[in-house]
């Protein structure tokens, strides 16, 4: 484990580089390099966020894209990824189960892509990859956003997409003694169909002070945000497949199956933030902020499931078709026998807890400037799945079974029929918690009445930075900057699963508790429904899981130890005539990976529950080095033009869970070409994705009616020089330890007697490129005229392409279309957002809509693992007005805001390749909310 030395902690104390990037947050005269103050105009509500922007944007050295508080706590939306997906190319994922934006993907890339960090620090995250949610870090907490798209050899943590730097306020850039507060009610859900909506609330509370003479500062936060949850459907397309059967001796399409849900998710957010500043003059300044977050989902599902016409497992017959209305080869009406429903309800409760601090200074000696910083980020994502299944015992003879019937099938998806029973899914005397289809494996197999699973992923990351930066007049060099940065990492995943059984035998069954019943919308059947949160020990008892896929996928630990030397100069000059600024520099580093992991022996379990599989220790080691150079050029060019050029090499670190050393191998006698050893692994010797990077862009800005906007269009290209594919390769066994005692060889075909099969495991292959254009312009049309002073719009589209694909082989896709390779994850080629906004007198009044293509995303399936999907592109769009009272009034430092959100019900949508066969519909209605803040 990492632990800070006495001297890195003392620099630490003593330095920082917290102080030399500020942002001013209020109606403050922010000090300069010297601590001196800096003229300002104070401007409020949307402009004072829009400008503060678009002057981030315009004095950096490096292309980047900002968003800024209109006022403390007050970030456009109310999550970091709505906000920050207003930017060009940036855009967001929203998560299923609530419909909030989540992860942010940048420039066609995948979450995993960015570098995310909280006041300059790379912060950990709560899932298998590096990807951090950023619903993690309440808006209100936040002053700025900086999402960095080109290079800088001063930022530790970098990602190819881009680097996101979110920053706390700071006390001491404030000029008084500011105090905020907040409530927002609000009603999620709203209008979606006939389900029931949910109340809620977001609370915030902001105090910022300064003493002793402003040598001390102080910044205090919470907020707390408390949702009861909405009722939401989730259509599932049964795999999006139609089914055949038997009618009149020919063959026709029927419906596969029907599942479908109503889920309710209650969610619950704390966050707290502390900041202490001490300055006792320009030339010292010290930092010390604390950041905590808790975010709590409990989804619970009820829904009803089936094979229409066929079978689920050992337990369910298949059906016999009758009273079939035959269109076109297509049994447009029918009826089916034999049907055994599912009646699921299902809960899972998933805690995020996340804890960021740090200790900065700085100090200035002439022309010698020492920066510093020793910090921590640590993610604990705890989470507890329960699965229960009920309806008819396994032993219910065959003329007691159900019936299903249905109409309007369109013979292309499952979705299109409604469907009717005959039994009632609601009687609780018939409808038992049991194994119904048999789907631990019947008789000859063990009972599965539901499945429960209890696991926690920690990661952590201690990190200690110290740095020198010089002025200096030699040439355009004006200061040189050079420094060390430590970052030790850790993260570890545990699980333990397995099934629910009730008494003993094939057949246990009891009765479900309560007499609550939900009506499933895609079908429309009523069934029973009940929480299962806590039923393990009073109605179930737990056969645990320990085949190979828990053990190596779900057990491990890894250690990195990242030290990077950086040096940067600062340029400034003319070029032709035009004054230019930027920065040279690079990075070098060197990386040292261990992990440890198990090594399953398949030859000696079944792999199923109950049937423990043997499994040894094993742990890898890797360490490796990268030398990445940077350049940023900024041309001034005449009339407020300025012309950006970035080059430079960057790399992304793979997911930790693929660096897991554990694996395990077995015989497959059902390879077409005869049996052979196949398996999987992860990869301790994985190495990051790297790639070269251009970026060009040209930025106009206007200043006019004392309004100021800009225009911007920005190309960019990178060169994917390497890549992570999983995929299967030919090894032998021998050499890779995973060939323990009891794995037979194969006996017959090509491969008799060999030690060489296929294992199916991450490793670096070569790239591709991927390519864009953005287009952005902030216009306040006071610019035009003063007769339309206060109204103004915000606009981006971006455009993206990308050689990348991955081979459907090895990859984890929800989908069962015949496809062979995948595009790249995260990426929809086109993405667009737009904002008009008014405010006067006032009044402030904005509608905003984000727009992104279909796309690939990552998402965690029903047993928690990361796989992959088609996601088909939405437009969301939200409204937002309100109104200040003003300095002159008796109500001053009030301002009200009534808010609606996800307008048009935008659905979350997943398909199967083909956009027409949709797998899964999630619609989350909208969300109403009126607040009020005061400050003063």
């Amino acid at each position: 484990m990492f632990k800070p030395s006495p001297v890195a902690a003392g620099c630490a104390v003593f330095l920082s580089v917290l102080g030399a990037n500020v942002q001013a947050q209020d109606a403050v005269q922010a000090l300069d390099a010297n601590g001196n103050p800096i003229s300002q105009v104070t401007v409020t509500g949307i402009r004072r966020g829009i400008e503060a922007a678009i002057s981030i944007k315009k004095n950096s050295n490096s292309i980047v894209e900002a968003i800024s508080a209109e006022d403390i706590g007050k970030l456009p939306d109310a999550t970091v990824a709505e906000s920050v997906s207003r930017l060009p190319g940036v855009t967001t994922q929203r998560d299923a189960r609530t419909g909030r934006a989540a992860s942010i993907s940048v420039r066609g890339m995948s979450p995993d892509f960015n570098g995310t960090l909280l006041n300059g620090r790379e912060q950990a995250s709560a899932s298998d990859s590096r990807g951090v949610r950023f619903d993690l870090y309440p808006a209100e907490m936040l002053g700025t956003i900086t999402v960095y798209k080109s290079l800088d050899a001063t930022l530790m943590g970098q990602g190819i997409a881009s680097t996101i730097d979110q920053r706390t306020v700071l006390p001491l850039d404030f000029a008084r003694r500011t105090v905020a507060a907040s409530y927002r009610a609000q009603r999620t859900g709203a209008h979606n169909e006939d389900l029931g909506s949910a109340s809620g609330y977001r609370t915030s509370l902001a105090y910022i002070d300064q003493f002793a003479n402003r040598t001390v500062g102080v910044a205090l936060g919470v907020v707390k945000f408390n949702d009861n949850g909405p009722e939401q459907i989730n259509d599932d397309g049964w795999g999006g497949t139609t089914g055949t059967a038997t009618y009149n001796g020919q063959a026709v399409t029927v419906p596969n199956g029907l599942r479908t849900d109503v889920i309710h998710n209650p969610n619950t957010n704390k966050g707290m933030m502390g900041i202490l500043q001490y300055r006792p003059s320009k030339d010292f300044l010290t930092t010390i902020d604390l950041f905590h977050s808790k975010n709590t989902d409990s989804p619970k599902r009820t829904g009803f499931e089936g094979s229409t016409c066929g079978s689920t497992g050992g337990y369910d017959p298949v059906g016999v078709l009758s009273n079939a209305n035959i269109v076109d080869g297509v049994a447009v009406s029918g009826t089916c026998s034999n049907f055994k429903g599912d009646i699921r309800n299902n809960t899972e409760v998933a805690v995020d807890t996340l804890n960021s601090w740090g200790i900065n200074s700085r100090l200035r000696r002439g022309d010698w400037t020492f920066t510093g910083d020793v910090s921590g980020s640590r993610v604990r994502h705890d989470f507890t799945r329960y699965e229960t299944t009920a309806g008819l015992v396994g032993n219910t003879p065959n003329a007691d079974l159900d019936s299903i019937s249905w109409t309007g099938f369109d013979g292309r998806s499952n979705l299109s029929a409604l469907y009717k029973t005959a039994l009632s899914y609601t009687d609780r005397s018939r409808m038992l918690l049991t194994d119904v289809d048999g789907w631990g494996g019947g008789l000859t197999g063990t009972q599965q009445s539901g499945y429960v699973a209890i696991g926690a992923t920690i990661d952590e990351i201690k990190a200690a930075r110290f740095s020198v930066r010089h002025d200096v007049e030699l040439g355009p060099l004006t200061g040189i900057e050079f420094g060390l940065n430590r970052t030790n990492r850790t993260k570890s995943r545990d699980t333990d699963e397995g099934s629910l059984l009730i008494g003993t035998g094939p057949y246990g069954a009891a009765s479900m508790p309560g007499n609550e019943t939900v009506v499933t919308r895609q079908s429309g059947i009523p069934v029973a429904s009940w929480n299962p949160l806590g039923s393990l020990g009073s109605i179930y008892h737990q056969l645990a899981k320990v085949d190979q896929v828990i053990q190596t996928d779900k057990n491990w630990h890894i250690s990195e130890q990242v030290s990077t030397a950086y040096v940067m100069g600062s340029l400034e000059g003319e070029l032709f005539g035009l004054p230019y600024r930027g920065n040279a520099g690079a990075q070098y580093i060197h990386t040292n990976q261990g992990s440890t992991g198990l090594i399953v022996d398949n030859g000696r379990c079944a792999g199923v529950a109950g049937q423990a599989c043997p499994a040894y220790t094993i742990a890898g080691h890797h360490s490796y080095n990268d030398f990445l150079p940077s350049l940023n050029l900024n041309v001034e060019l005449p009339a407020d033009q300025v012309l950006r050029l970035g080059i430079g090499k960057t790399l992304s670190r793979p997911n930790m869970s693929d660096m897991r050393p554990g694996g395990g191998v077995g015989l497959d006698a059902t390879n077409p070409a005869g049996p052979i050893l196949a398996g999987g692994s992860g990869n301790p010797k994985l190495e990051p994705f790297r790639a070269k990077s251009f970026d060009l862009s040209y930025e106009k800005y206007f200043e006019a009616n004392g309004a100021k906007g800009y225009v911007a269009l920005a190309g960019f290209y990178k060169k994917l020089d390497t890549y992570i594919l999983r995929a299967p390769q030919r090894v032998d066994y021998a050499s890779t330890g995973f060939l323990v005692s009891g794995i037979p060889l194969p006996a017959t075909g090509p491969n008799a007697g060999s030690t060489v099969g296929i294992l199916t495991t991450p490793s670096n292959g070569s790239g591709g490129n991927i390519k864009g254009l953005e287009l952005t312009a902030s216009l306040p049309f006071a610019m035009l005229t003063r007769y339309l002073g206060g109204f103004g719009v915000e606009a981006s589209y971006s455009s993206t392409l990308s050689s990348v694909t991955l081979p459907r082989s090895g990859i984890t896709v929800i989908s069962n279309g015949n496809i062979n390779a995948i595009p790249l994850p995260g990426l929809s080629h086109t993405v667009t957002n737009m904002r008009v906004y008014y405010e006067k007198a006032g009044f402030r009044a904005s509608i905003a809509a984000r727009k992104r293509g279909d796309f690939v995303g990552d998402i965690h399936d029903y047993k928690d693992d990361a796989s992959l999907t088609y996601i088909k592109g939405n437009t969301t769009v939200d409204g937002q007005l309100t109104y200040d009272f003003g300095d002159t009034t008796m109500l001053k430092g009030l301002s009200l805001t009534a808010a609606v959100n996800n307008w048009t019900n935008s659905p979350y949508i997943r398909y199967n390749g083909d956009p027409s066969s949709v797998v899964e519909n999630v619609r989350f209605g909208r969300t109403y909310s009126l607040g009020a803040s005061y400050k003063f």
